[in-house]
């Protein structure tokens, strides 16, 4: 996993896009957790994932490939649907298999875009209410493991004023925007 904020140059999301490092503190202040679990051909990854998906209390998992050749036609709309800043009401939790994807996720308090890199073996845990968006590397393919408390689902919440008042958004704000936060330095 990498984390740096996002140059906000125009081109294609795929691209890396990549400013100023940051610390992964930075992202943990922000309730974004990361866990590197190295995809072993023993499984013993699998042990792992599960014992964080029960801490987290999750019971379903389901695992999706995306890539330009496997959607066809439908490719651009749904790349279109998870690069719109949105949020979930539920905590996002994904452990690529393989491939590479960009979330980034917007900075408190500054509203800054910060560009995570998530590789194959980087299990990353968004909070609910955070607003963040996906896109693939240029390789466009990223086969993912989805974790769900409940039966999978995957609801996006689009940015909007209306948004900004959903009571997720809103708990989410009051748990992690805290005025005394330490900025951390780049690195």
């Amino acid at each position: 996993m990498r984390a740096y904020y996002y140059d906000n140059k125009p081109g294609n999301p795929t691209l890396p896009h990549e400013g100023e490092s940051i610390d992964s503190a930075v992202l943990t202040t922000m309730g974004v957790l990361f866990y590197h679990i190295p995809i072993d051909s023993e499984g013993k990854w699998e042990a792992h994932v599960q014992r964080i998906a029960t801490h987290r209390d999750y019971k379903h998992s389901d695992v999706v490939e995306t890539s330009r050749e496997l959607l066809g036609e439908t490719y651009e709309d749904a790349m279109e649907k998870v690069w719109r800043e949105h949020l979930h009401e539920d905590e996002e939790i994904r452990y690529p298999l393989a491939g590479c994807g960009y979330f980034d996720v917007r900075e408190l308090p500054t509203d800054r875009w910060i560009r995570i890199r998530a590789d194959a073996g980087d299990l990353m845990v968004l909070p609910a209410g955070i607003y963040h968006r996906f896109a693939l590397d240029s390789d466009e393919y990223i086969k993912t493991m989805r974790l769900f408390k409940e039966e999978p689902k995957w609801i996006a919440h689009y940015r909007s004023a209306e948004t900004d008042q959903n009571p997720n958004r809103i708990k989410y704000l009051n748990d992690f925007n805290h005025a005394e936060r330490v900025q951390l330095v780049a690195i």
